[in-house]
């Protein structure tokens, strides 16, 4: 069992008093679908200052979509993650890392790199705190692309898919953004393709959680965590994460819907409604954003992310670009 200090405070300590994690580089993306290179083939090592930069980065555009990295420590999002692993072994990351599927990290379209993040499944409970630092995952619907053994953790690698939510630890973050050296290049790629649909294999999402089965969450194999001590290098804080125990929170009934706007008017809320009744009944929610109402143009619930992958597919073939999945 964890102690009085908490993991994240452990952490926290570490990344404030030892050396910090590998930082970022010039990116060299292959983007979570993008073709690999060729089995065997020796991979390219990370450029000289992948250690020493950290990366936030202009915007890019991936299979015609623009995204727009940005500094975000408040970054607090639910939607449907992924995972992914093999294809990408030893290959290198966004940040000019090298990726290692048996790490507890993760990618992020949009998110500094890297940061530390605490991502939780919300159909069972289980909780881990990860590094994000790499790009992606570049499928619409998913806000999270998580490496193999992440996906483990989480309780995800057999699904592929879950309900997540992803939450930013603000002190361990800053901690790694005030210690690494800011790459001042800001290069983000321009061409890399969108990860094909058959990568990750969408399940039928079990019936509402909230069963003490659903909670019990199994501790990972070591129970001894390394302590932070001042001076630690890079891989005893890798050590640190994958060490960590699996937490076990409370969780709720959640629901997915594909929410295809949010505007401040209630009529362009009842245009865009109107305009995808050939795709479903949309229905609009009224919402309090920084204590101003906002107007949600949604539909669902879904059965299942593959009936959510479907409909926010026709929903952005009716026009509606910035159309996303969303766990309510």
């Amino acid at each position: 069992m964890m102690g009085k200090t908490s993991r994240a405070s452990r952490l926290a300590v570490l990344l404030l008093s030892g050396t910090i994690l590998a930082g970022c580089s010039e990116i060299n993306l292959f983007a979570h679908g993008a073709k690999s290179a060729v089995g065997g083939e020796t991979p390219p090592p990370p450029s000289a200052s992948a250690s020493s930069n950290y990366k936030v980065g202009k915007p890019y555009q991936v299979a015609g979509v623009w995204y727009y990295p940005q500094e975000d420590f408040a970054y607090d999002e639910t939607g449907i993650a992924s995972w992914y692993g093999p294809d990408f072994h030893a290959k290198l990351t966004a940040n000019g890392e090298v990726f290692d599927q048996n790490a507890v990290t993760a990618a992020h379209k949009t998110l500094q790199m890297p940061s530390i993040a605490r991502v939780t499944n919300l159909e069972n409970g289980r909780s881990i705190i990860l590094r994000i630092n790499d790009r992606g995952p570049f499928v619409h619907g998913r806000i999270i692309d998580l490496s193999r053994r992440s996906a483990q953790l989480l309780g995800i690698e057999g699904k592929g898919t879950a309900k997540v939510r992803v939450q930013i630890l603000p002190e361990e973050s800053r901690a790694l953004a005030g210690k690494i050296k800011p790459d001042t290049s800001g290069n983000e790629p321009k061409v890399a393709q969108a990860a094909p649909r058959g990568s990750v294999q969408a399940e039928s999402l079990p019936p509402p959680p909230g069963s003490k089965a659903n909670t019990s969450v199994p501790e990972l194999a070591s129970s001894n965590p390394v302590q932070p001590q001042r001076g630690m290098t890079v891989d005893a804080v890798e050590r640190e994460l994958a060490t960590q125990e699996v937490r076990s929170v409370p969780i709720r009934p959640t629901n997915i819907y594909v929410q295809a706007g949010s505007f401040s008017r209630h009529d362009n809320a009842n245009r865009l409604a109107a305009r995808l009744s050939r795709v479903g009944k949309a229905q609009i929610t009224q919402a309090s954003v920084q204590g101003k109402p906002v107007f949600r143009v949604r539909l669902g619930p879904m059965a299942n992310v593959e009936d959510a992958d479907r409909t926010l597919e026709a929903v952005v073939a009716a026009g509606s670009q910035d159309a996303r999945v969303v766990v309510d």
